[in-house]
């Protein structure tokens, strides 16, 4: 919905970025985020006609598309914003980087004004301070992975996992080799299936060797293919975004359920 009414006192006013591959591939993602947010005391504004934010245009070098794809985002969204939010680890990071990315364009300050605004909404979230969270009613096993442009591109690491630390019964544990790639990172699985996919089938071997009763990233690439890639190794293991956890938790519903994306 174009506006969502904060629960209890509103604490903060930000605009969502609704984005696009997610909207297709994890539909559910936006409004979770939107409910955990409200319950935070947070007003949330989806301008409609937002569109692209020009990341998939930038990992590709046209620079000329993702200018003014860019131009036509930050145009959309209302400037009594007190963050631009994302959920969505590759949006985000090229986001933040609209001011060098476009320097010397018309738009340079505009969009460097905007950048200045924009977080991760695990980052935001974490910065205003989430409500108290109910306990699970069944102890709970989450391994979190590091989303490449989430940790390396923008250093969000700690916000994430303090948030789903909060929910008490959840355990975090690290994923062996954290740190290396997954196989998603933005089109490069598309342009290079076969380093990908040998990527992603690493990947899916560490998170199956921590035990994890479900998986949590922030970016949708990293879902669709670490999802894809247990299945393939026989280990379905639940995989979900951040937010989807949190949002079943504070509504105290099964957090083990079916919580991937399509990945076919």
């Amino acid at each position: 919905p174009p506006l969502v009414k904060p629960i209890g006192p509103r604490r903060a006013r930000v605009g969502l970025l609704a984005g696009c591959v997610q909207q297709a591939l994890g539909p559910e993602i936006a409004l979770t985020t939107v409910r955990v947010l409200a319950a935070n005391g947070v007003e949330v504004v989806t301008p409609p006609q937002q569109g692209c934010c020009g990341a998939l245009a930038l990992h590709t070098g046209e620079a000329d598309r993702a200018y003014d794809r860019a131009t036509a985002l930050i145009r959309a969204f209302p400037p009594d914003l007190d963050a631009v939010v994302t959920n969505a680890a590759g949006c985000g990071s090229a986001m933040k980087e609209y001011g060098h990315a476009f320097a010397g364009r018309a738009q340079e300050d505009a969009l460097a004004a905007f950048s200045s605004r924009v977080r991760d909404v695990s980052e935001f979230l974490h910065a205003l301070g989430q409500v108290p969270m109910p306990p699970l009613d069944e102890p709970l096993v989450v391994a979190y992975h590091d989303a490449c442009h989430l940790s390396h591109a923008q250093g969000i690491r700690r916000a994430p996992r303090a948030l789903l630390a909060s929910i008490p019964n959840v355990r975090i544990v690290d994923i062996p080799d954290g740190d290396i790639c997954c196989g998603s990172a933005g089109l490069y699985n598309v342009e290079h299936p076969d380093i990908a996919d040998t990527l992603g089938a690493r990947k899916a071997r560490a998170v199956a060797t921590t035990g994890a009763d479900v998986l949590t990233a922030g970016n949708i690439g990293c879902l669709v293919q670490i999802a894809r890639h247990l299945n393939a190794a026989g280990t379905p293991i639940p995989v979900m975004h951040t937010m989807v956890l949190l949002d079943r938790a504070i509504r105290n519903a099964p957090a083990t359920g079916n919580g991937q994306p399509a990945t076919g």
